[in-house]
């Protein structure tokens, strides 16, 4: 499926809001999509481009689920079975994403978006990076690029993923930023997997994709984005990028970051920019529900009954997690503590649940907390280590904080502690019986 095919699948289906007015690329679409989230819109009438744009596509667990015929529960092990039986894309000549091969490159002709007034220019916020190793093959990630020519960009590099270990190691390296792809793409370049593994294995085995060469770089990229920009980040060509707004919503600082040079730009005749508003729903989702399945499969290994992982909106989807476990033992809930954070080394607190907790419902999240949890048995609290950098409370440049984990659980053994921790059941009486 194509991105643009997806879109229509959402407007048949009543779930998408279409804005035929001319609006911008500065501030209006981003603020058109904070006033709707999390509804999906498509606009028709870019004022800066003959291209239209569409955003606000998988703000919930809940639209990625029926992207792909599941349940929310679903979603976990169906990423971590497509983690575990990878399988290779079909390859493809004369690729939609190549209808149209640009003979110039003119980066202002793109509806890149500016979000808002703190951002340091126009920015690319939904792109994923493909990009290779001589030893380790190709990499998919998340990368935020800036523009700062007609045909260059700045590359915020993360220091300690692939992508950065490949830039290190040779110095430059030909990428591909690829606009507007469907679900299995996304999450899948957003999974946390060995070094080595090609994350387009991990979207084959999500759902069927096609793959295809690039044009002037030695990439195979995804066969069905709506754009595509080829070229090479360089480690010791560099410019200022941002600010911009991070996942926790907060304003990152202004680095030195390496430069993209943009060398060729293809798309489909009829390509579709995918906006995603940075720090806000959807791109949350993207960045911390790929993660839960590490959290699930190192709780897992360690013998405990695990039912469900959450990576919470309120921690920004990437510093918090609440875990279900069915308690077996005593002490499962601080092993999966550990667990948990070895699973997702930017955590920063877990909380783990028992099995009639909804992990998803803050309020009982909080009465768990409140009747099952005390301070001097149940509180794990590890030594400063290095944590996100997207934490604004973390110590600058090394990351340090201090993790916290809690478990919520309750003892298995009762006797002998008075009340009981199970909340006491309502008769269950339908209304409509009574009235009228």
């Amino acid at each position: 499926m194509i991105f643009e095919e997806y879109v229509n699948i959402l407007g048949q289906k009543g779930e998408l809001i279409t804005v035929k007015k001319e609006i911008s690329k500065e501030f209006e679409i981003a603020g058109f999509l904070k006033a709707v989230e999390p509804k999906p819109v498509l606009f028709e009438n870019v004022s800066e481009s003959e291209f239209r744009v569409a955003g606000n596509l998988l703000c919930t667990k809940g639209q990625i689920a029926d992207y792909f015929g599941i349940k929310t529960e679903e979603i976990i092990p169906t990423l971590a079975n497509a983690i575990e039986n990878r399988s290779s894309p079909e390859v493809i000549d004369n690729a939609p994403c190549q209808e149209v091969v640009e003979d110039i490159v003119d980066l202002n002709k793109l509806p890149i978006m500016i979000h808002n007034e703190v951002d340091g220019g126009p920015y690319i916020s939904s792109g994923v990076v493909v990009a290779s190793d001589p030893d380790f093959g190709q990499n998919l990630d998340f990368h935020r690029a800036m523009q700062i020519e007609k045909d260059k960009m700045v590359a915020r590099v993360v220091k300690g993923r692939d992508f950065a270990k490949f830039l290190e190691k040779n110095g430059e390296v030909d990428v591909a930023f690829c606009i507007g792809n469907t679900p299995e793409v996304l999450i899948a370049a957003a999974t946390s997997v060995e070094t080595g593994i090609n994350e387009l294995e991990i979207a084959n085995a999500l759902k069927p994709i096609r793959v295809t060469k690039a044009t002037t770089v030695d990439l195979m990229i995804p066969a069905d984005a709506e754009f595509v920009l080829e070229g090479r980040i360089y480690l010791e060509e560099r410019h200022a990028e941002g600010p911009f707004i991070d996942l926790t919503e907060t304003v990152d600082v202004i680095r030195e970051e390496p430069i993209f040079e943009v060398k060729k730009i293809t798309h489909r005749k009829n390509a579709i920019w995918q906006g995603l508003l940075p720090g806000r729903s959807e791109h949350k989702v993207l960045m911390g529900m790929p993660r839960e399945p590490t959290v699930f499969r190192k709780i897992k290994e360690r013998g405990i009954d695990i039912l469900d992982v959450n990576i919470t909106p309120g921690g920004s989807s990437w510093l918090h997690v609440a875990v279900k476990v069915r308690k077996k033992h005593e002490d499962d809930g601080l092993k999966a503590l550990e667990a948990a954070f070895a699973g997702h080394r930017s955590a920063k607190h877990v909380w783990v649940y028992d099995d009639d907790i909804d992990i998803y419902d803050p309020e009982q999240r909080e009465w768990a907390m409140a009747t099952r949890f005390q301070a001097d048995v149940d509180l794990l609290i590890k030594d400063r280590e290095p944590g996100s950098s997207l934490d604004p409370s973390a110590e600058p440049g090394t990351k340090l904080t201090t993790k916290v984990g809690f478990d919520c659980t309750k003892v298995l053994d009762e006797s002998g502690k008075g009340k009981s921790f199970d909340k006491a059941a309502f008769p269950e009486v339908d209304p409509d019986k009574f009235m009228g």
